[in-house]
Formats: C-alpha cells, structure tokens, sequence
C-alpha cells in the first residue's frame, strides 16, 4: 500500500471534435512532467469536447485513443484517465477510461447523461457504478453531471478518492465549486474535479475550476480560474484514515439499495 498517491491535473482548451489535435495537445503537456506522478487526469471527451456529433468522432476500444493511452501508462509508468466517445455494439458511449501500466483498461461509462443538451439522446446511459483499486487506493471514477446525485456517488465501498472529469460551463460554474466540496465531506473521501477551459465549437464557454478538496472539504490544489496548466497535487491515505476514525462519520451512513 503507497501513502502518498500523486495526481497530475490537467486543466486544458480542448480542439473541438479533432482527436489528433487533442492527443498532439495533451502529448506536449504530458512530457512536460517532470515529477513521477502516479496518476493523470485529463478533462471530460478530451479527444474532442462536449460535442454530440458522436459519429464524426467516435472511436472503438482498439481504436487509435486507447492505444495512446496505454502506450503512455506504459511509458510514463503512471494510470492515466479521460473520458472519451466510444462506439460499442451499435451505441454511443460517454466512456471514462483508466489504462494502467500493467496494460489494465478501467471502463467506466457516464451515468447520467445531460439532457439539457440532449446527451441522453446521443449517448447510452452507464448502469455500473465502478470502484478499482490502485496502488492501494480505491477510486470511484465519475463524470460531469454524475457530480449533481450525491446518491451515485455515495461512499458505501469505503473508496479513497472521488474523482471527476467534466466538460462545466461558466454559467453554473458555482454549482460545481460547491458540489465538489460537498462530496469530499459527505463521503470523507479525497475529491477532485478536472474541468476544461476555453471556448467550444458552439461557443460555451468553460472556465475551470479544476479543484482538489481533502477529506475535510479543504481545497488542497491552486490552479486559476481559465488556467490552462498542469498541477500536481499529493494526496496522504493516513490523513482518511486519522479522520475516518477520530469522526465515525461513515459508520452512521443509512441503509439502502440504489435500483439503476
């Protein structure tokens, strides 16, 4: 089991509906690491942005994105993670993937699709919420609107970290500040959310936000608000567990089953 688990977030523009562009982008920023991290985190469909053209940029699990991925956790030695659109069994998918160094592919696929942008139209709805283990962490992986139903995201496996990725526009930018915070001290988990910046092809405008929060509700990161940047946070397993004992927060959870 590691103590110190060291996330790279990486808070970027995205190149609307160009997976080449965006694996060149994220490539440059990726080999800019200097620091062995063990993990990195890319934002929400980081081949392409927020987009609903599934067809146009839509790839399979042995296409040339996965491939990317896993030849970069091998090289870095390090997990790295990202949604994308994955095209399975005649359906379009909101997919987060984690490939590890060992060649491991973690899938998680969007649970709650955003309707007030027809995603749910688009793109067929995940069933399976997922929690893997990693260097002795446990992760519960989730996307974007998933971070609005705390009830998804509820700490009933005792997981270490919470992460999200997300495409989160300015508008209800709040909304998400808050949100975050929020899942970190219900769950007393380490959370952090990697949002993009910039503008979209349909000219939504996304302006970070990108945050880690400690199992207090504590932000522990200091990325700007429209930076675009790599930054490093260090997350210590000791302090979930000084916490999780001192408080017993988590032993007073209800009871109750989820039916999906």
């Amino acid at each position: 089991m590691q103590n110190t688990l060291k996330i790279a977030i990486i808070q970027s523009h995205l190149v609307w509906e160009d997976p080449e562009a965006n694996r060149k982008q994220f490539k440059e920023k990726i080999n800019s690491i200097s620091d062995n991290v063990d993990i990195i985190v890319l934002p929400e469909m980081f081949t392409s942005g927020f987009t609903m053209n599934a067809p146009k940029v839509a790839e399979t699990m042995q296409g040339e994105t996965i491939n990317w991925l896993k030849n970069i956790s091998k090289n870095k030695d390090t997990a790295i993670i990202g949604s994308l659109v994955i095209s399975e069994n005649n359906n379009y998918y909101n997919r987060l993937i984690c490939a590890q160094p060992s060649g491991e592919l973690i899938e998680y696929d969007k649970r709650h699709t955003f309707t007030l942008a027809g995603e749910h139209k688009v793109y067929t709805a995940g069933t399976e919420k997922v929690i893997f283990s990693y260097l002795g962490w446990k992760i519960c992986p989730l996307i974007c609107y998933d971070l609005r139903f705390p009830v998804w995201a509820r700490n009933s496996e005792d997981y270490d970290l919470l992460l999200y990725v997300a495409n989160w526009p300015k508008p209800r930018i709040n909304a998400w500040d808050t949100l975050l915070k929020a899942r970190a001290i219900e769950n007393m988990s380490y959370c952090i959310g990697v949002n993009r910046v910039g503008l979209d092809g349909l000219n939504y405008e996304y302006p970070g936000h990108s945050g880690a929060y400690d199992v207090l509700g504590h932000r522990i990161d200091s990325i700007k608000e429209n930076e675009d940047k790599v930054e490093i946070v260090s997350l210590e397993k000791s302090m979930i567990g000084k916490y999780r004992d001192k408080l017993n927060f988590l032993n007073d959870r209800d009871e109750f089953n989820l039916k999906v």
